[in-house]
């Protein structure tokens, strides 16, 4: 019942509520992007959503779009930011995703949806990811986010696939808050982004298990 009709409601319900309550954050943080990073102030991406099927993540962008003299873009490190780097560790760059969650894209909790590109390379442990939506923060993100390796955020994800229940997408929002607050987990080995997911090799399988940080900027890999 909470799976199949009353986890849309409340995404919905609260997507349009969090949107009208923060919409005053929106329009500063809107402006201050505008200013400091430039403009577009959204940043919009494909990724794949239920069943793999892609949909266009909205999140705010946080690196300039600083170029070379041949106009290509800077590496990531000399493209960021403190402000940029603040909206990251802050997570107010994933406030647009309420959008997306809005429309029935994404769901407030879930997997998080990750790059096109990683679709062919997951096994069939790994594509069960994709039997619910995605969501802003996920099993994974209150379980290391991207401190931990990639086989262990499969891991987390089909966990939540095989428990969801509406007591245990409380208990991630509560830790959501709290991990944010406390601004944890949010690069590997003190990186900008995470490695990108290469694949799994067979000693990495496990047989059975228990969100590049694909931004706007960058194809490297994370769970944002």
């Amino acid at each position: 019942m909470y799976k199949k009709i009353l986890k849309r409601v409340f995404d919905f319900l609260f997507s349009l509520l969090g949107l009208i309550i923060l919409s005053p954050v929106f329009l500063i943080v809107g402006i201050m992007i505008a200013v400091k990073l430039g403009r577009p102030v959204f940043f919009t991406q494909k990724r794949p959503g239920l069943h793999g099927k892609a949909f266009h993540i909205i999140k705010f962008r946080t690196m300039t779009n600083a170029r070379d003299a041949s106009g290509n873009l800077l590496p990531n490190e000399q493209r960021h930011t403190r402000f940029g780097r603040f909206l990251r560790s802050t997570s107010l760059d994933e406030l647009p995703e309420l959008i997306n969650v809005l429309r029935g894209d994404m769901s407030l909790v879930g997997p998080r949806p990750l790059l096109m590109q990683y679709l062919p390379l997951y096994n069939d442990f790994q594509k069960r990811r994709h039997d619910l939506r995605p969501g802003i923060t996920g099993w994974a993100q209150v379980n290391g986010r991207n401190a931990i390796s990639w086989e262990e955020k499969f891991e987390y994800d089909v966990w939540y696939v095989d428990n969801l229940s509406f007591l245990l997408d409380l208990k991630i929002i509560f830790l959501t808050i709290k991990s944010v607050f406390r601004r944890e987990g949010i690069n590997q080995n003190a990186q900008t982004t995470m490695e990108p997911f290469r694949g799994t090799s067979d000693d990495q399988q496990r047989s059975t298990g228990p969100e590049i940080r694909p931004d706007h900027e960058s194809t490297a890999g994370s769970t944002r």
